[in-house]
């Protein structure tokens, strides 16, 4: 069905022009900035769609086709996808459909969203009606129409994709030039703005992959296709879009999962080494060796792999007649508290030998936690050497 370049002439008169090239530009750039000022988006693709819109040949119509999981899904995630500068240039910005009863309910709201390139389409009126015309038209002139092909937003939380409508069909079909059609799906956006709210929310995790172009060559562009009633090619590239929506939001989802692992990690690891950092090491003698910004990940390293040689090399360093040194600290924690009923060398002495003891055998097996008895340990320093040095008293 050919449709005249010119339907649309009444709302491509020059004052809505002029305040088009106003409003898209401030409200996209808007847009952005809340996507990536006040949410974290990641974007997957983005080339892709740069691509298209704007390396295309000059004439060739572009859609865009994705899930519908907010009702601000558009213009929030379209103005993330693409750079500032991109998004001062009005005229090659995007058509996109909204229904009648939602956006064009009163004169107010009907001259707002003419304004942001909106057009009109009525709900139940099939697809030979005029907001669809209109859309064709904006495809004819070689524009740029976004359209959700499942129709409206999604039911439960855009956990799912829907069957693709028929009119998604249509625009690519009855477009003088076969148009490049270009898929992305997000997830996220029902955190953003859930359904019952408002206002949109910050702070949020949005993740959009953009797909190469759906190509439909052995659909339309062969000789059987001539013998086939138009309603059902409609439906076969209909259905072909939501197929190809459906792969990628599979594949989203786990970006999306894989991100949230990552990030789940890192927040883990850094809470662990906070937690670290903050213990006091010097309680346990082991101020000048723990957990320094500079050589903690190689002496970590060095002590596990290679401990009993760690303590050999120490011991081989420093001279017969000196005091090996353990890194105790005096000056508070728990040595602190027990300083006074004990000799420091003697204590030092114990601590190596604690520390240390049944080093000769690391070698042959690893050895458990259990097998290390440092009770036993200490209660056999304290009968050895200050309970005898109590009795004297």
């Amino acid at each position: 069905m050919t449709v005249d370049k010119d339907v649309d002439a009444v709302n491509d008169s020059v004052i809505t022009r002029m305040l088009q090239a106003l409003a898209l530009p401030v409200i996209g750039n808007a847009c952005h900035i809340f996507m990536h000022g006040l949410n974290h988006v990641q974007i997957y693709g983005a080339e892709k769609l740069h691509r298209a819109l704007l390396e295309r040949p000059e004439g060739k119509p572009l859609i865009t086709v994705s899930n519908h999981v907010a009702s601000v899904d558009d213009p929030l995630v379209i103005a993330s996808l693409l750079p500032p500068s991109v998004l001062l240039d009005a005229h090659s910005l995007r058509w996109t459909l909204c229904a009648t009863d939602r956006c064009f309910s009163n004169p107010m709201t009907s001259a707002f969203f003419k304004c942001v390139k909106v057009l009109p389409v009525s709900r139940g009126d099939g697809v030979y009606q005029k907001g669809l015309d209109m859309a064709i038209s904006k495809l004819n002139n070689g524009g740029w129409v976004h359209i959700f092909p499942e129709g409206s937003r999604s039911r439960d939380g855009g956990r799912t994709i829907a069957s693709a409508k028929r009119g998604v069909g249509r625009l690519v079909m009855d477009a003088d030039n076969l148009p490049l059609v270009v898929p992305f799906v997000h997830t996220g956006m029902q955190e953003i703005m859930p359904i019952g709210t408002h206002f949109p929310r910050i702070g949020k995790r949005v993740t959009v992959l953009i797909g190469e172009p759906i190509h439909f060559d052995d659909l339309l562009c062969t000789e059987d296709a001539q013998h086939v009633s138009r309603g059902v090619l409609y439906d076969a590239v209909s259905s072909r879009i939501g197929h190809r929506l459906r792969e990628l939001k599979i594949q989203v989802d786990k970006l999306a999962l894989e991100e949230s692992f990552q990030i789940q990690y890192c927040s883990n690891t850094e809470r662990a080494n906070g937690i670290l950092q903050q213990l006091d090491w010097e309680a346990f003698g082991m101020g000048s060796h723990i957990f320094s910004e500079d050589d903690s990940s190689s002496l970590k390293h060095a002590i596990q792999t290679h401990p009993k040689l760690h303590l050999e090399q120490s011991q081989r360093s420093v001279p017969a007649n000196r005091t090996v040194k353990m890194g105790f600290s005096y000056e508070g924690g728990i040595i602190s508290r027990i300083r006074g009923y004990m000799n420091p060398s003697e204590l030092r002495g114990f601590a190596a030998k604690g520390l240390f003891m049944n080093a000769g055998t690391w070698k042959e097996r690893h050895l458990s936690i259990h097998e290390v008895r440092p009770l036993k340990a200490w209660k056999q320093f304290l009968e050895a050497n200050i309970v005898q040095q109590w009795g004297r008293m």
